[in-house]
């Protein structure tokens, strides 16, 4: 524009002429480039083309254009202590890397398809032996999955073979078809055990039962008393009357608190030696008798196989059930002779057990039914018994509460 602030055509002309100047110097660098290509320098570097006349690297190539000279390759040489630093990452930092080899140019060795290919070998077994120390290999010292898959199916087909021979064993006795073995001593005392926890549980339940009817009796002499002190308050025409009865229930009823104790301790004892001392006793016949069958059943296999043909197959069926049937012998062996022993020692613990207990079961009744008291009580020191106070085991205010 002009002074005047006018358009100058004259200024934008000369504006146009360099724009178009300016274009035309950047199509012939741009050609000139194009047909000149880039030049290549020692080492591989690329040098800008001539008719630039620009010194310095040349950042840009044009793949399309033919080029005049080749190109070498960089040099790359793979780091040999990767493959390690895979394999253990807790000590891969721990690694140093190795140095490379100097080449006459002064840069690093390229490493030939050969190299490439063991050193991958190389890491790939050594990734291999890492994932299987990893996964819990034997290396370890722990079983694989298929190892304890093969030693579960090895039992159970252990289990099903002796269950099997126990079951033919117990039909064919039930049959008649099979022989047992009897110890006539030891069959007799187990059958006396047997009676004997029958006719003990037979006395534990009666005497629960007088023990709790009792119960109720002593409730009711104490419920008895408190109306009879109460009735002796406000009638005082029977005032004396009603005062003897009180303090007779009260007193009935403090001595049969302390014949509940008496009693509790009975059924106590007598409930241990039934369910507990018998009933273990009676668990050890049981494996006994279960031992007793697989040593039949073994028995009569190994038996059967010695009457058969003598050929290889058969000795060789013979041997193995000769060695299960003579593990099976000191099995049953050993039972017998622990319940032989148990028996022994459950005889001289019940008659020792049932002379105390009868003794207190007699001196307490009859002590509490003659109506003596000191009898009563020195029975319970006699035999260590704590009697119960009444309200003893009562909750308190605030646990009845929540």
């Amino acid at each position: 524009m002009s002074g005047d602030g006018y358009p100058n055509p004259g200024a934008e002309e000369n504006g146009a002429m360099q724009a178009e100047d300016l274009d035309d110097t950047f199509e012939q660098d741009l050609r000139n480039m194009i047909n000149d290509g880039p030049r290549i320098g020692p080492g591989g570097s690329v040098l800008p083309p001539t008719s630039l006349g620009v010194p310095g690297p040349f950042t840009g190539i044009d793949l399309s254009s033919p080029q005049k000279t080749s190109i070498t390759s960089p040099n790359i040489t793979e780091n040999p202590t990767v493959g390690s630093r895979l394999a253990n990452p807790s000590g891969g930092a721990r690694v140093a890397a190795s140095p490379r080899a100097p080449t006459q140019g002064g840069g690093s060795a390229p490493v030939t398809p050969s190299q490439t290919a063991s050193y991958n070998a190389n890491n790939r077994g050594n990734l291999g032996r890492s994932d299987s120390q990893d996964n819990g290999s034997p290396l370890h010292g722990q079983p694989t999955t298929s190892e304890v898959a093969r030693a579960k199916l090895e039992g159970l087909k252990v289990w099903s073979v002796s269950t099997y021979k126990c079951t033919r064993q117990m039909v064919q006795e039930r049959l008649g078809k099979a022989s047992r073995t009897v110890d006539l001593q030891l069959e007799a005392q187990i059958e006396v055990l047997r009676d004997t926890q029958r006719k003990y549980s037979h006395i534990l339940k009666l005497a629960r039962t007088l023990t709790s009817q009792f119960y109720l009796v002593v409730q009711t002499q104490r419920s008895l008393g408190d109306a009879f002190g109460e009735l002796a308050a406000k009638s005082p025409e029977l005032q004396e009357e009603f005062g003897y009865n009180a303090d007779t229930q009260k007193s009935l009823c403090a001595n049969g608190e302390v014949l509940l104790s008496a009693l509790n301790f009975f059924t106590s004892s007598v409930n241990t030696l039934c369910n507990k001392t018998m009933e273990d006793s009676l668990v050890t016949v049981k494996q006994y008798e279960s031992a007793r069958i697989e040593y039949d059943a073994y028995r009569a296999d190994t038996e059967s196989l010695q009457l058969g043909p003598k050929d290889n197959t058969t000795q060789t069926k013979l041997q193995e059930a000769q060695l299960k049937y003579e593990r099976q012998k000191e099995k049953f062996d050993k039972l017998r002779q622990d319940v032989a022993v148990k028996l022994k020692f459950l005889d001289e613990n019940k008659v020792k057990v049932m002379h105390k207990q009868l003794l207190l079961f007699h001196n307490a009744v009859a002590a509490y039914f003659s109506g003596n008291q000191q009898a009563l009580e020195a029975t319970l020191k006699q035999f260590n018994i704590r009697p119960k106070v009444p309200g003893e085991n009562k909750p308190s205010f605030l646990e009845q509460h929540h």
